[in-house]
């Protein structure tokens, strides 16, 4: 199972292997604070669509179109978190405050896209 947390919330019960999926590390909060297995700079959206973005709701559709684009291009930089998934649970952290309209959780969408099809 795949879940998503913001990081600035507690740690989740269950734990799994942890991936932080930001390319910026999240203001004020210590690496030793994440727990984290790994960090995952590259599975996140490039710069110019996270500007683009800008966390506008009204964008969501085109950003998670845009985004899945971007990922088919690179899978190298999501494979590991489809290997997780298959032995155990995987929780996708980020740094965004809408916690609807973020990467984490369109990259939530196109892994279990992928899980399924395998």
């Amino acid at each position: 199972m795949i879940r998503v947390q913001r990081v600035y919330e507690a740690t989740t019960e269950g734990g799994g292997v942890r991936f932080l999926v930001d390319r910026l590390w999240p203001r004020g909060v210590r690496r030793e604070a994440l727990h984290l297995d790994a960090w995952l700079k590259d599975v996140a959206p490039s710069n110019a669509l996270r500007q683009w973005f800008g966390h506008e709701p009204a964008k969501w559709g085109e950003f998670q179109r845009r985004y899945a684009a971007e990922l088919e291009g690179k899978p190298d930089a999501w494979r590991p978190i489809v290997e997780a998934a298959h032995t155990g649970d995987v929780i996708l952290l980020y740094g965004a405050r809408d916690t609807e309209h973020n990467q984490a959780v369109a990259l939530k969408a196109f892994l279990e896209d992928r899980l399924k099809s395998r």
